[in-house]
C-alpha cells in the first residue's frame, strides 16, 4: 500500500506538472468558494417584509410558517380548516395572521388576495409559497376516471397557477419571491394519477414565470422535496384510497393483474414509504427560508439526501435505467 503522504505528493506533482489541470483545479476551486460565499448573502428587514403560505394546517407549510415567523416575518398563513388555523395561530406571535383558504376555489383566493392586501399596504408581498397539495388518487393508471386525475390537478397545479396571478399585482409591487413546491416526483413519473403530472406542470409553470417575471424584479425558486413523513405521504390515506380504486374495477381487469396483485401493490406502497421517508421536514423548509432569504435564491432546491444523490440523478439517466429502478419498486402483474 502506498503511504498517505507519497500518495499526495504523487498527486500534487501529476497536477503541478500539466498547466492546462492545474488552471482548471483553480477555476474550479474559486468557483465554488464563491457560489459559496455569494449564496451566503442574505436580505435585509425581515420584520418589514410578508410572506403569505398556502397550506398551513401542517407539515411544510406549518413548520414554515413558525420558522419565519420566529425571524421576525409577517406571515399570512392560508390554512384550509379552522382548527388548523386555530392550532397554528396558537403556536405563534401575533404577528402571524391566519386566512381560510381553498386553492381550487376562486373566490376563496381572491378574498384571500383582498386580505393580504390590507396587511402588506403599499409595501407590497415579498414572498408566496405555494406549498398546499394533495396525493390521492394515485397509483396505477388503469385504475383511473378522468375526476380521479382532476381531483389532484385542481390543487397541486391550477390552484397554484390561480394562486399566483392573483397574488403577481402585490408580488411586483415588493419585486417579490415566488416558491413553488413541486417534488421529485416532478422529474421522475414513478406512478400513476394526476400527482407527478401536477408536479411536472409546477416545473413548467416555475420556468415559464421566472423568466417572464425577471424584468419585474420577482425571482422564481422551485423546491424538489424527496420523500418526507408528511400528510401527502400518510399510508392510511393512501391505503384506503387504493382500495377505492381497485373496489370498482371491472372484474376483467382485475383478473389481468392477478388475485394476489393488489395486496402485494399495498405492501410495496408500505415498505418504499417507511423505508424512504424522512420524518425530518426542516430539510424542506430550509430551502424555502433560503429561498426567501437569500439576496441570490436558487432556481431549484434539491431537499433531502435521497432528491440529491439519487432521485435527481436518476432522472437525467436513460430512460430504461430509471424503468428498471421503478419496476424494483412495485410488484409485476401476473403474467400472461
Amino acid at each position: 500500500m502506498v503511504p498517505t503522504d507519497n500518495l499526495t505528493s504523487c498527486l500534487l506533482e501529476v497536477i503541478l506538472s500539466h498547466p492546462a489541470l492545474s488552471c482548471a483545479l483553480l477555476v474550479a476551486t474559486v468557483a465554488a468558494i464563491r457560489w459559496y460565499i455569494r449564496d451566503s448573502y442574505k436580505v435585509e428587514g425581515f420584520s418589514q417584509k410578508h410572506v403569505f403560505i398556502t397550506g398551513c394546517d401542517s407539515g411544510f407549510g406549518n413548520l414554515l410558517a413558525r420558522q419565519l415567523d420566529g425571524k421576525g416575518f409577517h406571515v399570512i398563513a392560508a390554512c384550509l380548516t379552522d382548527k388548523g388555523a386555530a392550532d397554528l395561530s396558537a403556536a405563534a406571535s401575533s404577528r402571524l395572521k391566519t386566512v381560510l383558504l381553498d386553492v381550487t376555489d376562486s373566490e376563496s383566493v381572491r378574498r384571500a388576495v383582498e386580505f393580504a392586501s390590507k396587511e402588506v399596504g403599499q409595501r407590497g408581498l415579498w414572498g408566496l409559497v405555494n406549498n398546499a397539495g394533495r396525493s390521492v388518487p394515485i397509483g396505477p393508471t388503469e385504475w383511473m376516471q378522468l375526476e380521479d386525475f382532476t381531483k389532484v390537478l385542481d390543487v397541486n397545479l391550477i390552484g397554484v397557477i390561480d394562486v399566483t396571478l392573483q397574488f403577481l399585482p402585490l408580488l411586483k409591487k415588493a419585486k417579490g419571491r415566488v416558491v413553488n413546491v413541486a417534488s421529485i416526483l416532478g422529474r421522475l413519473s414513478l406512478t400513476g394519477g394526476g400527482y407527478c403530472l401536477s408536479k411536472f406542470g409546477v416545473e413548467a409553470f416555475s420556468d415559464s414565470l421566472r423568466i417572464n417575471m425577471q424584468p419585474f424584479g420577482i425571482k422564481v425558486s422551485i423546491i424538489e422535496p424527496g420523500f418526507f413523513k408528511t400528510a401527502v405521504t400518510r399510508l392510511d390515506i393512501i391505503e384506503a384510497d387504493l382500495k377505492r380504486l381497485w373496489s370498482r374495477l371491472p372484474q376483467e381487469v382485475k383478473d389481468s393483474y392477478g388475485p394476489t396483485y393488489f395486496d402485494k401493490y399495498v405492501k410495496a406502497q408500505d415498505f418504499s414509504l417507511n423505508i424512504l421517508c424522512s420524518p425530518d421536514i426542516s430539510k424542506v423548509t430550509a430551502c424555502m427560508e433560503h429561498a426567501l432569504t437569500a439576496q441570490f435564491p436558487r432556481t431549484r432546491y434539491a431537499a433531502g439526501w435521497d432528491a440529491k444523490f439519487f432521485w435527481i440523478p436518476l432522472s437525467y439517466m436513460p430512460s430504461f435505467v430509471s424503468d428498471f429502478v421503478t419496476h424494483l419498486l412495485l410488484p409485476p402483474p401476473k403474467a400472461n
